[in-house]
């Protein structure tokens, strides 16, 4: 299927898919559940003291965060708030250069894991095909690893960069390193939260594909609103873990404003209980200086299911005119590792769950297909190639 037109500015049109997010059955939305919920704040700093009693309340607020919820908000973290804010400026200044200028630094051929990626390019798996309404720049904080970059182009590329774009450039590496810096120390947690050794998790992510990406969320047209365009569907991230540093809405003259309704913004879905199958809807809003970081599908399947990837959206408003800046860091495990629930939570239904193994880089290849991010064509890479061989030899014989 031909993908819709890419939009670009401020008011770009998007294909309406008639698939609108809306609560499942039995997902509160309202405000008063919403804040009812007591989701675990884990303060980093207590992970990195000596004290024992002060981790063990850390791992505590883990295990409940990641294993009830599947997210947690997190303190102690070291990101620079008013650097964030710097970046959403700059970057809002990118998104404003002519179209022309911009699909200069759109890597297709790269399967948009670097540079800007256009509206209208990346569609979640269970969209139903509606693409998200926004345009992004991806980069990654550290130099890759030569091997891995060796065997995985479109995973380890060079980052791109705009021209005279030094501030947009230092503010962006500082925030997606410190925001890598506090998942480390997280993960570092959740091992320990799980009974593991300490560095399990973070041996697995060593080397991955991690990469920060900055988000500009379209203003809808007033013709738009209410049609059912989503900024972004609900979706799992397929990585590790996700570091989420706070996003803001802008109003329509272009000034950073409170959100203009209820219904737009971040929302992530909690872990489904007996009682309540569907989860509940949590605006992603933590408290003042805190960030949010949020269970990946590939920590889910290397624990088995204790933890669960979680689901989030993000929802258009309901009026014309506003957009929206947010950010996020993806830590993936090492391309050459493998995913399957580690030996302590290989239960009969995990293996069933989450079989058969798979290497992260085969996975990852085949989930940015899947998101329209890779061609399909790439699929055909993850196996043996040379079948033809033998043919073109017979060809010669006779």
């Amino acid at each position: 299927m031909a993908r819709p037109p890419r939009g670009t500015g401020e008011t770009a049109r998007t294909r309406v898919v008639r698939n609108p997010w809306r609560p499942a059955a039995g997902v509160a939305r309202d405000a008063e559940l919403m804040t009812a919920l007591d989701i675990p704040t884990v303060d980093l700093a207590d992970l990195r003291s000596n004290d024992r009693s002060r981790i063990e309340v850390a791992c505590k607020a883990i295990r409940e965060a990641f294993g009830t919820y599947g997210l947690a908000y997190v303190k102690g973290h070291g990101v620079d708030s008013d650097g964030v804010m710097r970046l959403y400026d700059e970057f809002r200044a990118f998104a404003k250069r002519p179209e022309a200028e911009k699909q200069r630094l759109a890597r297709p051929d790269l399967w948009f894991q670097r540079g800007w990626t256009p509206p209208n390019t990346e569609v979640a798996v269970a969209s139903g095909g509606q693409p998200d309404f926004k345009e992004c720049y991806f980069m990654a904080p550290y130099d890759n690893d030569p091997v891995l970059e060796a065997q995985y182009p479109e995973l380890f590329p060079p980052n791109v960069w705009p021209e005279n774009s030094d501030a947009f450039r230092a503010e962006y590496t500082k925030m997606g390193r410190a925001l890598h810096e506090a998942g480390a120390s997280l993960l570092r947690g959740a091992a320990l939260a799980l009974g593991l050794a300490e560095s399990t998790f973070t041996d697995i992510c060593e080397g991955g594909a991690h990469v920060t990406r900055i988000l500009h969320y379209l203003a809808l047209a007033p013709e738009q609103v209410d049609t059912g365009i989503v900024w972004g569907e609900e979706h799992t991230d397929f990585n590790l873990l996700t570091l989420l540093p706070g996003g803001r809405f802008v109003d329509p003259s272009g000034k950073p404003a409170p959100k203009p309704d209820d219904k737009s913004g971040l929302f992530l879905r909690t872990r489904g209980t007996p009682e309540n199958p569907a989860g509940v809807q949590v605006r992603g809003r933590p408290p003042e200086g805190c960030i949010v970081a949020q269970i990946g599908q590939q920590l889910e399947i290397l624990t088995g299911g204790e933890f669960v990837a979680t689901p989030h959206v993000i929802t258009a408003p309901g009026v014309a005119g506003w957009t929206r800046d947010s950010s996020a860091h993806f830590m993936h495990a090492n391309a050459n590792s493998v995913l399957y629930p580690l030996a302590p939570f290989q239960s009969d239904s995990a293996r069933k769950s989450y079989g058969p193994p798979v290497l992260a880089g085969t996975y990852a290849i085949k989930t940015l297909a899947d998101i329209g991010l890779a061609p399909k064509s790439v699929i055909d890479k993850l196996g043996y190639r040379h079948y033809d061989r033998l043919e073109a030899q017979r060809r010669v014989q006779s």
